[in-house]
């Protein structure tokens, strides 16, 4: 009996979610959609059947669901039957969805760690703040649950497994390098939900250096990069959610994120942040309102899926690594290149949403058919790399290999690489 899926969350990723779980439903069996708000998750569907994007004739439902709610969660898997759990709500969730799964035995995937209404950016390794406490749980109940299986966290995690596994015999460094080209054609946005995004970015950086963790500030340190198709870009030291699970997994001295700014977003936020508009913590107004300032800036900025139609250009998200093969040193760039415009021609969504989304679905067909069905937690580089990677290149997500002048197709090459 084919697994039914229920997708949690109504957003930009989401979107890519229910058409790529539509795309492949032939492992799936009826897929459903919740979020608080029934009307976005009808569009969605609506939106799949307007593509096309059914890979043969099943059922698409939408539900109204506060996902913060356990019980509620518990009994929307029961009456759905899911067997199969997409969590690509806000990171508020997370801890709610998951414990849900564990009280009805479905798999768990989720796309980015869990946060705290109240905390920005916590000590690390954050996971161990929230869901690594759930493993024997996890465990015990023999219940599979992915966490972090977007591109970063989650693509970057199966690169960096591949890179330790296959392209060195000791990782000496890994660059994670996060680099949006693209235009569109609002004056200020965010890619992704706007209080999840500016909360990465308004605390401590932490970076894994010399096998400790090394706190920095925002837009402290910034590098420039050579990459493929996009060329010469200038890109920043940040936090990010896989450094909290390479670190403790990988025997990798130096696990460090980069991400690219434009002069006008680190201009535009810096004055927000001055203001206290960025601010996770309640304020009264004048009238005797309380009201949060970033939940207010939340409120006003364009909603990220809005971004698609006007979106040109393409991202670069992969890992620079460094270290030492057969006694040589080697440097290996493992990535993927996407374009905006031609994700929107196939199901209405940008690039970022799209790279977040893919995985996800990849993980659920792993799950399906049993590859990654690991009956406990895991991040993304505990289980096997190629299986995913191999699956997600027919899905509309390939993965590239840089040395040198070289760049090659990942799926050209043998399982075991030499220099």
């Amino acid at each position: 009996m084919k697994p039914n899926v229920l997708i949690i969350g109504a957003g930009g990723v989401a979107h890519v979610v229910a058409h790529k779980c539509a795309q492949s439903n032939k492992q799936f069996g009826d897929i459903h959609l919740a979020s608080r708000t029934l009307g976005k998750c009808q569009a969605i569907i609506d939106s799949v059947h307007a593509k096309g994007s059914l890979q043969r004739p099943g059922a698409l439902h939408a539900h109204a669901l506060d996902a913060l709610d356990v019980a509620a969660t518990e009994a929307l898997i029961r009456d759905t039957d899911a067997r199969i759990v997409i969590n690509v709500g806000s990171a508020f969730l997370n801890m709610s969805v998951l414990q849900a799964c564990l009280q009805t035995g479905a798999a768990y995937i989720d796309t980015a760690i869990h946060e705290e209404p109240d905390k920005i950016c916590e000590a690390p390794p954050w996971y161990g703040n929230y869901e690594w406490k759930r493993r024997e749980a996890c465990e015990a109940a023999g219940v599979t649950a992915i966490l972090g299986a977007g591109f970063d966290p989650g693509v970057v995690n199966a690169y960096a497994r591949l890179a330790c596994d296959e392209y060195f015999d000791r990782v000496d460094a890994i660059d994670i390098i996060d680099i949006n080209a693209g235009r569109h054609d609002r004056y200020f946005a965010t890619n992704f939900d706007p209080e999840v995004n500016f909360r990465e970015f308004t605390g401590t950086v932490w970076s894994w250096q010399d096998k400790q963790w090394t706190p920095s500030k925002m837009f402290e340190y910034r590098k420039d990069w050579n990459l493929p198709v996009v060329g010469k870009q200038t890109a920043y030291l940040t936090g990010h959610d896989e450094l909290h699970s390479l670190s403790q997994n990988l025997d990798v001295p130096n696990i460090r994120f980069w991400m690219g700014f434009s002069e006008h977003y680190i201009n535009v936020f810096t004055v927000l942040k001055n203001i206290g508009m960025l601010s996770e913590k309640p304020v009264r107004t004048a009238e005797g309102q309380e009201v949060i300032p970033l939940k207010v800036l939340k409120a006003v900025l364009p909603d990220p899926a809005s971004l698609a139609p006007a979106y040109t250009g393409k991202t670069c998200i992969g890992n620079m690594m460094r270290g030492e093969k057969d006694g040589r040193e080697r440097t290996v760039f493992i990535y993927n290149i996407c374009d905006h415009a031609e994700n929107y021609r196939e199901i209405g969504s940008q690039a970022i949403s799209y790279t977040a989304g893919v995985p996800a679905v990849a993980a659920a067909l792993l799950i399906a058919d049993g590859t990654w069905d690991v009956r406990r937690m895991v991040n993304v580089e505990e289980l096997p790399p190629r299986p995913f990677l191999a699956l997600m290149a027919k899905m509309g997500l390939t993965t590239w290999v840089r040395e040198g002048e070289r760049d090659v197709l990942l799926e050209e090459q043998a399982e075991t690489v030499g220099v």
